[in-house]
C-alpha cells in the first residue's frame, strides 16, 4: 500500500544540527511503523545526498538546485501531493502540507542568527503559517511563542516533541576522543560540569565562564563540547584555566561525558525543546537547566531549575549536587521516569496521524507543574479608599495566579480604605506622587520576588492577567517589561463603574491581535522583570499622579537591553474615576513640561514629543470652547500655557506642576 505523502528530505544536505537529528529520527520512526503496517511512503532528497537505510520509505533524488533553491521551486515539482516538512521551511507553493516550525527564535533572540538567516525566517514562516494544513512544533512553551509571532492559534499547533532513543543506542566503548580529552586536563580527576557548545548567544555559555573561577574554588571543572574554539573570547578563557573546550564529538563521546558529569549545565535563554537534556536523562546524567521558555516542560521535577540571569544560583545548584550523591541519583532515575513521556515513535505516529489528517487531535504529554514564580502587585493610591478597597478586593478574588504580595501605596493609612489590617494587603505610606509612591513599594518587596506588577488603583484585571504575565516571562527570557489589552479606558469618558467593568472583563470580545512588539507598557496595568529593574527607579521629578511616568521608566529599562511587549493574553479595564485626580492646570503644564524633560533626558524622541504636544495642546484648544463635563479643558489649557511660558523662559521643571494653585470648579 503506497501512502500518499511524501517527506521533504533537504535536511539530508545539511549539518547536523538538532533540527535535523529531529527530522532523521522521525524518519527512522516512520519507517519503522509503516514498514510494521506494509504501507508505505516517499522520501524526496536533491542529488548528491546520502540516501538513509530504510525499509518503507523509497528515496527519490531529483532536481538541479540546491538549499532554498530546490526546496522552493523543484520539491513542488517533484512531489505533488501532501508533503511532511519537519525542518522549519518549506515550498511556499504548496498548500497540501504540515510543516514543522521548532521555535520562535528568530523572532525572540534575533541577535543569535546572522542576517540573512533571520530575513529568510522572518519573511517565510508567516506565510507558511498562513498557507500550510497544519503547523507543527516541538513543545507547549514553543506554540505559545510561535502563536505570539505568527498567525497562529497556540491551540491549533500540533505539538510533536523530541524522542529519546536514540540516546540509548549511543556506545561509550567506541569513544574516540572524549576519554583522550578529559585525560589531558590539569586534574583529570576533577569533577566536571559538562556543557554543549554553540556560538548562538540565546545558548548563554557566558555564563558557565562568568561562574568558573566559583567553581574552581569548590574543585570543579567545566567541560564544553562541541562549537568549535572561537564560541568565547581568549580573555574569558584566560579568567578561566578550569574550562575546557572539546570541540566536536561523536555521539558515542557525548555518551561517554554524560555518564561520567557531575551534571550537564543547560543555562540556555530560550529554546524550542532542549534535546540535549533529555539526552543527558537517557544516560543517567543529573541536569541543571534553566526555567524558562520549554525546559520546565522537558525537565519536570527530575532537574534542578535556574534563571539564566542568576549565576549565584547556579553557582548553588552545582555545590549542592557535588555534596550530594544521594540527590545526583534521585535527580538520574527521575530522568529515566520522564523519558517515555518524549518517544521518536509517539512523536511519528502523531505525524502519521497529520498525513492521514492535517485538522487530527493527538494528545501530548501533560505539561508538569512547575512552581508558580513570586509576583508581587503594587497599587499606588491617594484620596480614593472606596475604590481602592474594590478594585484589590477584585483582584484577590479573581485571579487563577495568586500574588505573592499586594501592596497599597499610600501616602495616608486612610487612603487604603478597608483593605487596613488585612493579612493578604501590606500597606504601606511615603512621599506622595505616582512615581514615588511606586518607588516605595519597589524598596519594599520581599526577598525573591521575581516580577513586580503595577496596576492603578482603578484598574480592573482579567482573572487570568498575572498568569498570562507569568507565562509570557516564563516563556521569554530576554521580555523584561510586559502590559496587556485594555478593553475600555474610562479615562477618556465619564468613567466606568466597578459592575460595568467587572461584566467586560469576565466576558471578554476577542481580539484581532495577538502581540504587539516594542510597545512601551501602559501605566494602569504593567509588569516588570524584577532581576532587570536593578537599581532603577521611577523618576520622582515627574510629579503628582500625571504623565509619562510609565513611559520614561520603560524607556530607561529598555537601554539596559530586552524587549517590551504588549499581551492580548492579559486583558483588564481601566475605569478612569474622575475622583481624586489632579486639577487640569498641573495636568496641563505636565502635558508640555515632562515630554520636553524628557526628551532632553533620552527618553522620549524628537517624533514623540511633537506628536505629544500638537495632540495635546490642539485638543484642549479645540474642546475648550465646549468642554466635557469630566475634563477640565479650559484648566489643562491654561496649564498648557504656562508651560510654554516656562520653557522659553529656560525653565525645564516638571516638578513646578505640584505648586501651581488650581482655579475653578475642578479645584
Amino acid at each position: 500500500m503506497t501512502e500518499t505523502f511524501a517527506v521533504n528530505g533537504r535536511f539530508l544536505s545539511q549539518d547536523m544540527t538538532g533540527v535535523q537529528r529531529y527530522a532523521r529520527n522521525v524518519v527512522t520512526a516512520l519507517d519503522a511503523s509503516l514498514a510494521g503496517a506494509g504501507r508505505k511512503a516517499t522520501l524526496i532528497a536533491p542529488q548528491a545526498t546520502d540516501a538513509m537505510a530504510l525499509q518503507a520509505i523509497d528515496t527519490v533524488h531529483g532536481g538541479r538546485l540546491s538549499g532554498y533553491g530546490w526546496e522552493q521551486i523543484e520539491l513542488p515539482r517533484l512531489w505533488g501531493g501532501r508533503l511532511l516538512n519537519l525542518c522549519n521551511t518549506a515550498p511556499l507553493m504548496k498548500g497540501d502540507q504540515i510543516v514543522c516550525i521548532h521555535d520562535a527564535n528568530v523572532f525572540t533572540a534575533p541577535e543569535s542568527y546572522g542576517r540573512g538567516f533571520r530575513t529568510a525566517y522572518k519573511a517565510l514562516q508567516p506565510l507558511l503559517a498562513r498557507r500550510s494544513a497544519r503547523i507543527a512544533t516541538v513543545s507547549h512553551a514553543s506554540a505559545r511563542q510561535l502563536a505570539r509571532h505568527l498567525p497562529l492559534r497556540a491551540a491549533d499547533i500540533a505539538v510533536l516533541p523530541n524522542g529519546h532513543e536514540h540516546a540509548l543506542a549511543w556506545d561509550t566503548a567506541r569513544a574516540e576522543r572524549a576519554p583522550a580529552l578529559l585525560a589531558a586536563r590539569a586534574d583529570a580527576e576533577r569533577p566536571f560540569v559538562l556543557a554543549l557548545g554553540s556560538r548562538a548567544r540565546h545558548k548563554n555559555l557566558a555564563l558557565l565562564v562568568e561562574i568558573a573561577p566559583r567553581l574552581a574554588e569548590l574543585g570543579i571543572d567545566v567541560v564544553i563540547a562541541g562549537g568549535g574554539n572561537d564560541i568565547f573570547a581568549q580573555e574569558q578563557l584566560a579568567q578561566a584555566a578550569n574550562v575546557s573546550l572539546l570541540g566536536r564529538v561523536s555521539d558515542d563521546d557525548l555518551a561517554f561525558l554524560f555518564e561520567r558529569a557531575l551534571c550537564l549545565a543547560f543555562p540556555s535563554r530560550t529554546e524550542g525543546f532542549g534535546l540535549p537534556i533529555l539526552e543527558a536523562m537517557a544516560r543517567g546524567c543529573p541536569v541543571i537547566s534553566s526555567d524558562c521558555a520549554s525546559m520546565p516542560e522537558v525537565c519536570g521535577d527530575a532537574a534542578l531549575l535556574a534563571s539564566p540571569a542568576d549565576p549565584v544560583a547556579w553557582v548553588g545548584h552545582i555545590r549542592t549536587l557535588a555534596d550530594s550523591a544521594a540527590l545526583r541519583q534521585e535527580l538520574s532515575e527521575r530522568g529515566r521516569e520522564r523519558l517515555p513521556l518524549f518517544s521518536w515513535r509517539n512523536t511519528a505516529e502523531g505525524y502519521l496521524d497529520l498525513a492521514q489528517s492535517p485538522k487530527a487531535y493527538r494528545a501530548v504529554p501533560a505539561q508538569p507543574a512547575v512552581p508558580a514564580p513570586r509576583i508581587a502587585a503594587v497599587i499606588a493610591t491617594r484620596g480614593r479608599p472606596e475604590v481602592v478597597t474594590e478594585t484589590v478586593l477584585h483582584l484577590l478574588k479573581h485571579q487563577t495566579l495568586k500574588p505573592d504580595s499586594v501592596i497599597v501605596s499610600c501616602i495616608d493609612p486612610a487612603d487604603a480604605g478597608g483593605l487596613q489590617g488585612r493579612n493578604d494587603v501590606l500597606v504601606l505610606t511615603g512621599p506622595a506622587g505616582l512615581a514615588a509612591q511606586r518607588n516605595t513599594a519597589l524598596a519594599n518587596l520581599p526577598p525573591g520576588t521575581e516580577f513586580v506588577t503595577f496596576f492603578d488603583d482603578d484598574f480592573v484585571a482579567h482573572g487570568d492577567w498575572l498568569a498570562a504575565a507569568a507565562r509570557t516571562f516564563r516563556d521569554e527570557a530576554s521580555i523584561v517589561a510586559f502590559t496587556g489589552r485594555v478593553l475600555a479606558d474610562g479615562v477618556t469618558g465619564p468613567g466606568i463603574a466597578l459592575a460595568e467593568a467587572a461584566r467586560l472583563v469576565a466576558a471578554p470580545p476577542p481580539s484581532d491581535w495577538s502581540w504587539i512588539e516594542p510597545y512601551s507598557p501602559y501605566g494602569c496595568n504593567m509588569a516588570f522583570r524584577l532581576a532587570s529593574i536593578g537599581d532603577l527607579r521611577f523618576d520622582e521629578r515627574l510629579v503628582l499622579y500625571g504623565w509619562l511616568e510609565d513611559r520614561d521608566f520603560a524607556a530607561a529599562l529598555a537601554r539596559r537591553g530586552g524587549r517590551l511587549v504588549k499581551s492580548a493574553d492579559a486583558i483588564g479595564v481601566h475605569m478612569g474615576v474622575k475622583g481624586g485626580r489632579m486639577a487640569g492646570e498641573r495636568f496641563g503644564y505636565s502635558q508640555i513640561v515632562n515630554p520636553l524633560y524628557m526628551l532632553r533626558k533620552g527618553t522620549m524622541t524628537l517624533g514623540q514629543v511633537a506628536d505629544h504636544l500638537f495632540r495635546n495642546i490642539s485638543s484642549n484648544l479645540g474642546r475648550s470652547l465646549r468642554p466635557e463635563p469630566f475634563i477640565d479643558r479650559r484648566g489643562r489649557l491654561r496649564g498648557n500655557l504656562l508651560g510654554i511660558a516656562d520653557i522659553l523662559r529656560g525653565r525645564m521643571q516638571p516638578e513646578r506642576a505640584a505648586a501651581l494653585q488650581p482655579r475653578g470648579k475642578f479645584r
